[in-house]
C-alpha cells in the first residue's frame, strides 16, 4: 500500500515536470532554456538526495593542484563544503567535497552522449588531495570503478529530458566506453519517458551501483505509469547514502596567497 502510494506521489511529480519542461521550450534564449530544465532536476534532486548530500547549479569545481573542472549541469556535494567559496550566487567547490555530477541534457544524441562522457571523465581524474589526517583514527576507504579509494570517488549520471532510443544511446555509450578504463565510464544514463541504462553483472544480471572490467550495459525501460523516477529516486539514495568525505585542508588552496607574517614570536 505504502509503495503504491509513492508510486503515485512519483507519477505526480513525472507529470508535473514534463508540463515545466513543455513551458521551458516558450525561452527565446537556448541558454535559458536549459538553465530552466537544469534547474528542474536540481529541484527533483534535492528532494530525494541522502541529507548530507546537496545538488547545487552554478558552480565551478577546483583541485589544489590548480586543475578547473569543465562547466558542470549540477555538482553534488557534501552539505559541510565551506560556505565562504559562495560569491553572488557563484560558488567556487574544492574537489574534495564533490561525491557526483550529473549532466542534463535536452534531447540526448550521439554527439552529446561523447560529450557528457567527457565532461565525466575529466571531472573524475582531478585529484582529492587536501584533506587533514586523523591521528589514531583507521582510515575509511571507497571500494568502485575497480580500484580502492581513500575518499568517495566522484560519480558521473547522465538525465535528458528525451533522446534517440534507448538501445541506440547504448550503442553509442558502449562504443565510447570499449577504449577506456571503467574509471572514467559514466556510472548510469537516464532518460525521462524511456527508462534507463545501468552497468551490471553478467554472470548474474545483478545491478552494479559503478562499472567495473567485464561489466554489461543494461537497458531497463521505464514502467509507464512511473516514468524513471522511482528507480532514480531508489538509485540516488543508494549511491550516495554512504557517501563520506574526510575532514577538509584549505591550506594546500591558500598557498599562493600569503595569509599573513610573522611579526613577533614569544618564547615563554
Amino acid at each position: 500500500m505504502t509503495q503504491e502510494k509513492l508510486g503515485k506521489i512519483l507519477k505526480s511529480v513525472a507529470v508535473k515536470m514534463r508540463a515545466d519542461y513543455e513551458q521551458s521550450q516558450n525561452f527565446n534564449h537556448n541558454g535559458e532554456a536549459g538553465t530552466s530544465r537544469e534547474m528542474l532536476i536540481q529541484q527533483f534532486l534535492s528532494g530525494y538526495l541522502p541529507a548530507h548530500v546537496e545538488a547545487v547549479h552554478n558552480v565551478e569545481v577546483i583541485a589544489a593542484n590548480g586543475d578547473v573542472s569543465p562547466q558542470s549541469d549540477i555538482v553534488l556535494i557534501d552539505r559541510g563544503t565551506p560556505p565562504f567559496t559562495t560569491l553572488q550566487g557563484f560558488r567556487i567547490i574544492p574537489n574534495e567535497c564533490v561525491y557526483g555530477m550529473i549532466e542534463v541534457k535536452t534531447k540526448l544524441d550521439g554527439a552529446q552522449v561523447v560529450d557528457a562522457c567527457e565532461k565525466i571523465r575529466r571531472l573524475r581524474r582531478m585529484p582529492k588531495t587536501a584533506y587533514r589526517p586523523i591521528p589514531g583514527v583507521i582510515s575509511r576507504r571507497a571500494k568502485a570503478y575497480g580500484s580502492e579509494y581513500e575518499y568517495f570517488p566522484t560519480s558521473g549520471m547522465i538525465i535528458a529530458f528525451d533522446g534517440l532510443k534507448l538501445e541506440t544511446i547504448g550503442n553509442h555509450l558502449v562504443n565510447w566506453c570499449r577504449t577506456r578504463n571503467p574509471s572514467e565510464w559514466p556510472d548510469s544514463v537516464w532518460v525521462t519517458g524511456k527508462g534507463h541504462l545501468q552497468w551490471g553483472d553478467p554472470r548474474t544480471g545483478a545491478l552494479l551501483r559503478s562499472p567495473v572490467a567485464g561489466a554489461s550495459l543494461i537497458q531497463i525501460d521505464a514502467i509507464p505509469d512511473q516514468d524513471i523516477l522511482m528507480s532514480l529516486a531508489l538509485h540516488l539514495n543508494i549511491h550516495f547514502s554512504d557517501a563520506w568525505m574526510n575532514p577538509l585542508d584549505l591550506v594546500p588552496y591558500s598557498g599562493i596567497s600569503p595569509l599573513g607574517n610573522i611579526a613577533r614570536v614569544w618564547t615563554i
